[in-house]
């Protein structure tokens, strides 16, 4: 490039730069809500059936009983989260890439969604991202009070404006054909499970 063209680069870019719109601010989304009381609870069962997903709505009482009960053959428990222990925590990993050991994956969730039994995780729950997708299988403990009516109530939590990393995952992976024939799992978790659990900071 010639000093010819850089000038005339240069001179394009200082044109657009100083010619920019003003600044607007972003407009308010609405919030779109039912115009009768929903009851989330049920509401989000159901979702996360139609997803392929398993809700534990009855007390569990020993996590760790449960889990080998429900996975028999898992030999790496990756636990997140402090209440429970497993077989390693999500920082015995040096890279990401080691989540692919994993058998059971088990984590809280800050919020569910009812609309599409949807669950949020952030880099905090997770602490290695890749334990919610490298793993055979998920089981994630909700606050059942920290469900949410749809998408748009989703949006609004602090995580997807505070965090550098949320996702809200719907169900094991799943993949459908022109027939409409969905095959669970397509890739990522084979199964998750969903247990209802109050937070262990709720009064």
């Amino acid at each position: 490039m010639n000093s010819t063209q850089t000038l005339s680069r240069n001179t394009i870019l200082e044109t657009l730069r100083g010619n920019q719109p003003a600044t607007q601010p972003m407009p308010t989304i609405p919030h779109f809500h039912t115009n009768t009381p929903a009851d989330l609870v049920t509401t989000f069962c159901e979702s996360i059936d139609r997803m392929a997903g398993v809700v534990v709505t009855e007390d569990v009482l020993d996590l760790d009983s449960f889990v080998r009960t429900k996975f028999p053959d898992a030999k790496v428990i990756c636990s997140a989260i402090p209440e429970y222990g497993g077989s390693i925590k999500p920082a015995g990993f040096n890279h990401w890439t080691e989540a692919s050991t994993i058998d059971v994956s088990v984590l809280r969730s800050p919020m569910g969604v009812a609309e599409t039994g949807s669950i949020l995780l952030s880099d905090i729950e997770l602490q290695v991202n890749t334990i919610a997708f490298l793993a055979h299988d998920l089981v994630v403990l909700l606050d059942p009070k920290q469900i949410v009516e749809n998408i748009h109530d989703a949006y609004q939590h602090l995580y997807f404006k505070q965090r550098p990393y949320s996702v809200l995952m719907t169900g094991p992976s799943g993949s459908a054909d022109i027939s409409g024939i969905t095959v669970h799992p397509a890739q990522g978790v084979k199964t998750l499970t969903v247990i209802f659990s109050p937070a262990p900071d709720a009064e």
